[in-house]
């Protein structure tokens, strides 16, 4: 063994490896040459030959074959120099005397140090064993994840697989240390603990507000994209994974990050979008919202204010919001205004603003050595010019529009950060990537007065707290299979913004009453935790 290990180190093993392959090559094509030449060693020359076609065939089906002894051969011959190798056996070889599960892997740590993954040595009867341990049970396991041997691994224990197992050594001689750990077992491994940008009491404290609803939080910072928290009900316990959980069909989807992966009517929420297209395009103009509704034809039910439906249902009338200006519109979430701007702004405008705004598509999150996590931004489908209702619709964040709570959070950041969007990220040592730019910054200025307008006067006032200067819009998408959504993005302080937002809770009504509550009581934890300076 020492003598292997030695090889393993020396300068020369890198050309003698390939050699090695080269000579395993030979003798694989010598062998296909003779098996092509068995109908003279046999006398079967008297046979007709195969036709052309069987003949490629059969060559295509070599190459195949020897391809895939290459690669395996590769595998076997120098598997413990790639990091690769020992990921696979750590996640996919369940058998004890597996030298892979010696490797001491790495924690996985909030921002301020806190233990979000472990892994512990525990005496079973075949031996000595490793365990991954998640202390906080189902409060962080969509966004950290699991890793099993049986089940694999998800998350950021998936995408930083290879550098909590010990990462790249920056030497061959580091890696035949490692070879000779794992295959004398004279020393347990140490891998690399990964440090994420959470915040572990903000996440506990999303996981607890969502409680038994279903339902995401997303709170990061605007000028960088790192991730306080990122929360999502219903939930699993990483340290409790069986087979159940894949192959049963589950009512309540508790695999599903709803955070990165839900798709949602934004409703009300999605009125920023349109605004802040309509400010980049120059509109200052006034719009007519009379109290009985709006429609783009008399086919079509009419779309109206929320205040109308709250009248109705009291017995009384309502005068209607009157000829309107879109800071007012915004702040009283009127759906009569913004249903006629997005018809006047036009078919083509929408479209536009969905592709900047990066709807349609996925983002990097998280980028590991072989993998990578990703977060949905939504699904909106381009709506036919003939159809001027389906765009009214789509401008008040109803008919087909679907969007994921990250990505509505990005929007909130974007605006709080000049109009620039920066890509969210888990991992504290990964550089800030900027998404794209969404609006002009002159727009996110008009729009951030705008969305504090929103919480000191408009449909979030119910939230207004001294010393936060909450900006947020508030959603109540209506929802066919059951109770409207509750929406809340926004962000704090207004003035200089250190963090986005967006809550979404299931089927939970009003977003002023349900969803902006718990922005509000994860900004007080924020501004104690030093988070909103």
């Amino acid at each position: 063994m020492e003598l292997l290990n030695t090889l393993f180190q020396s300068a020369p093993w890198g050309a003698l490896r390939i050699g090695l392959h080269a000579v395993f090559l030979l003798a694989a094509a010598y062998v296909l040459k003779q098996m092509l030449d068995l109908r003279a060693v046999v006398g079967l020359k008297h046979l007709a030959k195969p036709r052309a076609g069987f003949a490629l065939a059969g060559l295509v089906m070599a190459v195949a074959f020897l391809g895939v002894l290459a690669y395996q051969a590769t595998w076997q011959l120098s598997g413990t120099a790639r990091p690769e190798f020992i990921a696979f056996m750590q996640l996919h070889d369940r058998r004890q005397f597996n030298p892979a599960h010696w490797i001491d892997r790495g924690r996985i740590l909030d921002a301020s140090g806190t233990v979000l993954a472990e892994t512990r040595a525990e005496q079973t009867p075949d031996g000595l064993a490793a365990r991954r341990v998640y202390p906080f049970g189902a409060d962080f396991a969509h966004v950290v994840g699991y890793a099993d041997p049986r089940f694999g691994a998800s998350g950021v224990e998936g995408s930083a697989n290879i550098d909590l197992n010990g990462g790249k050594p920056g030497s061959l001689k580091e890696w035949g240390e490692l070879t000779r750990q794992l295959i004398t077992q004279a020393k347990r491994h140490k891998g690399n603990d990964v440090v994420l940008t959470l915040d572990a009491a903000m996440q506990r404290l999303a996981m607890e507000r969502l409680g038994e609803r279903a339902g995401a939080v997303v709170v990061l910072r605007p000028q960088d994209g790192a991730v306080r928290v990122m929360a999502s009900t219903p939930s699993f316990d990483p340290n409790r994974i069986d087979a159940n959980m894949f192959l049963r069909a589950d009512p309540r989807a508790r695999l599903l990050n709803r955070a990165t992966a839900g798709l949602y009517p934004p409703g009300s929420t999605f009125k920023v979008v349109i605004a802040a297209d309509a400010l980049d395009r120059g509109f200052s103009g006034r719009i007519d919202c009379p109290a009985d509704g709006w429609t783009t034809s008399g086919r079509y039910r009419k779309i109206r204010d929320h205040e109308y439906y709250e009248a109705r249902r009291a017995g009384r009338s309502w005068r209607g919001h009157g000829r309107i200006g879109l800071g007012t519109a915004l702040a009283e979430s009127s759906n009569v205004f913004f249903a006629q701007l997005g018809v006047y702004l036009g078919h083509d405008a929408f479209t536009g603003t969905t592709q900047r705004f990066l709807f349609n598509g996925r983002i990097t999150i998280g980028a590991g050595q072989t993998r990578q996590q990703y977060m949905r931004t939504g699904r909106i489908p381009r709506i036919p010019s003939s159809d001027r209702y389906g765009l009214a619709q789509a401008s008040i964040g109803q008919g087909k529009v679907l969007v994921t709570p990250a990505q509505m959070a990005l929007v909130a950041a974007a605006i709080a950060n000049d109009g620039v969007a920066v890509q969210p990220r888990l991992v504290v040592r990964d550089q800030p990537v900027a998404a794209g730019r969404f609006m002009r910054s002159g727009t996110a200025g008009q729009l951030r007065g705008m969305m504090r307008r929103a919480v000191t006067a408009g449909t979030g006032r119910g939230i207004e707290t001294p010393g936060l200067a909450i900006a947020g819009k508030t959603g109540t998408a209506e929802n066919p299979f059951g109770a409207s959504h509750s929406w809340f993005i926004g962000f704090a302080p207004a003035d200089r913004p250190a963090l986005a937002f967006a809550v979404l809770v299931e089927h939970g009504g009003y977003g002023s009453t349900v969803a902006a509550p718990i922005a509000r009581d994860l900004l007080i934890l924020a501004r104690e935790r030093g988070h909103l300076r």
